[in-house]
C-alpha cells in the first residue's frame, strides 16, 4: 500500500464510521450513562467486528457471508434483542442519581464489548463492502503482511477514534445537563428503537 492509498482507505473509513448509525447511538447511548469507558467498550466491539469482516474480506470469504446467511440472521437477531433489552434496562433505572455518571462494572465494560460486537456483527452488508472497498487500496493477489498489518492499524485508528469522540462528547453533554430522566429516557428509547429497526430488517 502506498501512503495515498492509506490517507485515501482512512479518509473513507472516517466518514463511514461517522455517519449516524445504530453503533453511533449505542456507543452515545452508553458513554452518556457510564461514562468514557463503557463508550471505549463498545467502541473496542464495534471495531472487532469490522476485524472480523476486514480478515474475512482480505482471506476472500465474503461467499462464505452468503453461504452462511442463516446464521448471520440470528446473530441480527440477538444483536437487535441485545440493544432492546439494554435500553430497557436504561429507561427502568431510577431517575434521581447522585452523579450524573455511574461508573461501569466490569460485567458492564464485558457487555458493553458484546454488544458492539454482535450490532456490528449483525449487518452482514459490511462484509460486502468491505470485499469491494478493500481491492481499491490494497492488491488482495500480493497481500503482504506489511499491507495486512496497516489496514488493521488503520481501520482501528479510523473507526475507533471517530466512536471514541463520540463518546467524549455524549459524556461531555451528559455531564453538563447533570442526570436529566428526559435525557436518559431518549438514549433508552433510542436503543430501543434501533434493536427494533434490526429485527425489522431481519
Amino acid at each position: 500500500m502506498s501512503l495515498i492509498d492509506c490517507v485515501s482507505l482512512f479518509a473513507v473509513l472516517v466518514a463511514l464510521a461517522a455517519l449516524p448509525s445504530t453503533s453511533v447511538v449505542l456507543v452515545v447511548s452508553r458513554a452518556a450513562e457510564g461514562g468514557l469507558r463503557a463508550g471505549a467498550a463498545v467502541t473496542a466491539g464495534i471495531v472487532l467486528g469490522d476485524l472480523v469482516f476486514v480478515a474475512l474480506a482480505l482471506g476472500g470469504m465474503a461467499v462464505l457471508a452468503q453461504t452462511l446467511g442463516g446464521l448471520f440472521l440470528v446473530v441480527r437477531w440477538l444483536a437487535g434483542l441485545w440493544l432492546i433489552w439494554l435500553g430497557i434496562q436504561l429507561w427502568r433505572r431510577p431517575a434521581a442519581d447522585p452523579a450524573p455518571v455511574s461508573p461501569p462494572s466490569r460485567r458492564g465494560l464485558a457487555g458493553g464489548v458484546l454488544a458492539g460486537l454482535a450490532l456490528t456483527l449483525a449487518d452482514l452488508k459490511a462484509i460486502v463492502f468491505y470485499a469491494s472497498l478493500l481491492p481499491l487500496f490494497v492488491d488482495l493477489a500480493q497481500l503482504t503482511p506489511r499491507d495486512l498489518v496497516l489496514v488493521v492499524v488503520i481501520d482501528i485508528v479510523a473507526v475507533g477514534g471517530v466512536k471514541l469522540i463520540y463518546a467524549a462528547a455524549a459524556l461531555r453533554i451528559a455531564r453538563r445537563l447533570g442526570p436529566k430522566p428526559g435525557l436518559r429516557r431518549v438514549a433508552a428509547g433510542a436503543m430501543v428503537t434501533a434493536g427494533g429497526w434490526l429485527l425489522v430488517r431481519s
